[in-house]
C-alpha cells in the first residue's frame, strides 16, 4: 500500500481542503492492509495490552505484540483504547478482584488516596500480583472475544457483498 499522501489543497478555499484531507486520511485508515485474520489479530493484540495498567506503554506494547502475531499495527494501537480515562477504574478494579478471587485476598486494596500519594510502585507484590494475574486473564478473554467478533464481522461483510 502506498504511504498516505494528502491531496493538494484547492486554490482559494482552505476549509474545503481541510475536509478533503480529512476524508483522504479516513479512507487511508479504513483501507489498511492485511487479511481478515491479520486485522483481527492486530485488534486482539491491542485489546490484550490495553487490559494492563502500564500507562503510557500500552500502545507500544500492543504494536509490538501485533508484530509478533503478524497483526495490523494501527488496529493494535486502536485496540488499546479499551482502557481509557472512563474505563480505568472499573477495568482495573475488576482485574484486581479477579486476581484476589484466584490468589486469595492478600493485603487488600490500599485505596485511591494511598495510590495517589505513594504511586503504583509502592503497592507491593501482594497487590501487583493480583492485578497482573487478573489483567492477564481478562486480557486473554477480551482479546479472544474482540478478535473473533471483528473477524466474524469482516467475514459477514464479505459474504454480503458477494
Amino acid at each position: 500500500m502506498p504511504p498516505f499522501q494528502p491531496p493538494a489543497p484547492p486554490s482559494g478555499r482552505s476549509s474545503g481542503g481541510l475536509l478533503q484531507r480529512g476524508r483522504a486520511l479516513l479512507a487511508w485508515l479504513w483501507a489498511q492492509e492485511g487479511s481478515h485474520g491479520q486485522r483481527a489479530r492486530g485488534l486482539a493484540a491491542g485489546i490484550f495490552c490495553g487490559c494492563f495498567p502500564f500507562f503510557g506503554l500500552q500502545t507500544l506494547l500492543g504494536v509490538a505484540l501485533a508484530s509478533v502475531v503478524r497483526g495490523n499495527h494501527l488496529l493494535a494501537a486502536a485496540g488499546t483504547w479499551v482502557s481509557n480515562p472512563f474505563t480505568y477504574v472499573p477495568l482495573y478494579w475488576f482485574n484486581y478482584r479477579l486476581g484476589c478471587w484466584l490468589l486469595g485476598p492478600g493485603q487488600g486494596w490500599p485505596g485511591l488516596d494511598a495510590l495517589q500519594a505513594e504511586g503504583f510502585t509502592q503497592l507491593g507484590w501482594s497487590v501487583a500480583s493480583r492485578l497482573l494475574l487478573g489483567s492477564s486473564l481478562v486480557g486473554v478473554a477480551l482479546a479472544a472475544a474482540g478478535g473473533w467478533l471483528y473477524w466474524w464481522w469482516l467475514e459477514r461483510e464479505l459474504r454480503q457483498r458477494a
